[in-house]
């Protein structure tokens, strides 16, 4: 059985009100934030900006509120 994960790699993520935007390589994808994360639901426009993709592509992080969150989940 194969259980391996599609990996992306992300190109942008923007917010539209209370949607998260991210731009794949293959796809752009609108989140509710409603449903991911009430931190970045509440984070300022700055807060939200200041993200970091994982070098291995698994995971974003936003340090100034400290959230970190699965793309694979983001995605899925």
């Amino acid at each position: 059985m194969n259980n391996s994960v599609k990996e992306h790699i992300v190109l942008d993520i923007t917010f539209n009100n209370h949607f998260m935007v991210i731009k794949t390589d293959n796809d752009i994808v609108n989140i509710d934030l409603n449903q991911v994360s009430k931190k970045l639901l509440n984070a300022t426009d700055i807060e939200r900006a200041l993200y970091k993709v994982s070098p291995s592509g698994y995971g974003i992080h936003w340090p100034l509120i400290d959230e970190d969150i699965s793309l694979h989940a983001l995605l899925k």
